[in-house]
């Protein structure tokens, strides 16, 4: 019974996270892990979950700020929270405010897994249509508003392979929403019922990768204090998704092609093979062509991952679609931010029309959750967008212009946001709406001296 239910874990804390995972799981239940608020937002957003345990005392959005947000995406979601010493009112008053229990720490494992067993036993089932129309996102199907015809076109791919069982390969600049698009294919095909298992290949290190995927039994090496089931078998039946493969080492590449080959698995330490049957979409922001020309990627691999292959267009190649997708995000952030609808005035539309987006939807989402916090009046204006980071004049580029200043639009806007955090390259991808990963990656291609911007803030300190 417990194998149907999901729980999410939010902490700061990787250890604690490891800690509660390893305790969770023992007792037979699914485990999804959000490092912060942020995070657990966005799998509540996509994600089924029966019921999350958090952290009080966290970074950036603390456990009260969590449980009002979440609360407005799944109004019926059981809370426990775990509290030191010090945030005990805080716990308190979010139980009055509906959540269903608190810890204090250090708390005892059973007494814990004896109340979520309480809690998920007195929660009603929901029905399985229910959970099948949440399986796709309502920020899914904003990725396909607008009247732009390669967004049409790609959306008649997406339905004629959801259909089948085919891998899959999408290519896609960093925030064109590749992971939407795979979630979209596995929620539309006849796998849907089953695990979608996100695998990010770009940010877990490469020591912990293989365990990862391929599991590993108790013993097999210093801290392995369990067997443990990998990504790839927990995708069984249903889909795996390897996100920024362009990233896997080559000695991974060549465990990821064999698996491919006769779908069977061997965990790290053990001498059995274990079958598999899942789908595999895999996405990359790099060119993997480029690559394999330079002996970074297998071209085997490649032509292995990419039976179909998507590409996502970037933002600034669909602007006929960026005033549709301004009005439903700024709807959707007024809601959960709790003040009146904010208004888009033809003037902003026109500058969000304008500027290059080189982070995409990601930074477009980010910048106008931030003008729906900080516009007073309730009209967001260019100079509220200029307040989350954006210039005040947008970029432009002409109709019959190159790549290359597109490319040079995208630098400007980097050296505008280390410049603005002082060469802090986390907060620049912050401001900007993209992952550190694709920040690095832009700052290499553009020779970008991240040194001179922090000596030059740190002389004008």
């Amino acid at each position: 019974m417990n194998s149907c239910k999901t729980i999410l874990i939010v902490d700061d804390d990787l250890n604690v996270l490891e800690v509660l995972e390893a305790r969770i799981f023992s007792a037979g239940f699914k485990v999804l892990k959000a490092v912060g608020a942020r995070d657990a937002l966005r799998m509540l957003q996509e994600q089924h979950v029966d019921l999350m345990i958090s952290d009080m005392k966290m970074p950036e959005m603390g456990g009260m700020a969590l449980f009002k947000e979440a609360r407005l995406i799944r109004p019926e979601l059981p809370v426990i929270f775990l509290t030191a010493y010090g945030t005990i009112p805080d716990a308190v008053r979010a139980v009055k405010a509906g959540a269903v229990d608190y810890f204090a720490k250090p708390f005892n494992g059973q007494d814990l897994l004896k109340k979520v067993n309480e809690i998920l036993q007195k929660a009603p089932q929901e029905p399985q249509e229910v959970k099948q129309k949440k399986a796709v996102s309502s920020d899914d199907r904003k990725l396909y508003m607008g009247r732009s015809r390669v967004m049409r076109e790609l959306y008649d791919l997406i339905e004629r392979v959801a259909a089948s069982d085919v891998n899959v390969l999408i290519l896609g600049e960093s925030g064109v929403g590749k992971e939407r698009v795979a979630r979209l294919i596995h929620s539309e095909g006849h796998r849907h019922d089953n695990p979608f298992v996100a695998v990010d290949c770009g940010s877990t290190p490469t020591g912990l990768l293989e365990s990862e995927l391929f599991g590993h039994v108790k013993g097999s090496f210093t801290h392995a204090i369990r067997d443990k089931k990998g990504l790839i078998e927990a995708a069984h039946g249903g889909t795996l998704f390897l996100d920024e493969v362009g990233n896997v080492t080559p000695e991974m590449q060549v465990r990821l092609l064999r698996f491919l080959e006769d779908r069977k698995i061997r965990r790290i330490g053990d001498v059995t093979e274990i079958e598999v049957d899942c789908r595999v979409i895999a996405a990359t922001n790099s060119d993997l062509v480029e690559d394999i020309e330079a002996g970074r990627f297998r071209e085997d691999l490649y032509y292995r991952l990419r039976v179909v292959t998507l590409k996502i267009p970037p933002l600034r190649e669909r602007r006929e679609d960026i005033p549709v997708l301004a009005k439903e995000f700024v709807e959707t952030f007024s809601k959960i931010h709790g003040v009146p609808t904010v208004k888009l005035p033809p003037k902003t539309l026109e500058w969000l029309s304008t500027y290059p987006w080189p982070g995409n939807i990601r930074e477009l989402k980010n910048a106008l959750e931030a003008g729906v916090v900080l516009c007073k009046d309730g009209v967001l204006s260019p100079s509220s967008l200029h307040l989350t980071g954006l210039p005040e004049i947008p970029l432009r580029s002409s109709s019959n212009s190159d790549s290359f200043s597109l490319e040079e639009s995208e630098r400007k806007t980097i050296l505008r946001a280390l410049k603005k955090t002082g060469g802090v390259q986390k907060d620049a991808a912050r401001l900007m709406g993209i992952s550190r990963r694709a920040i690095h990656y832009k700052i290499k291609k553009y020779g970008i001296q991240v040194s001179k911007i922090r000596s030059q803030a740190n002389e004008s300190k």
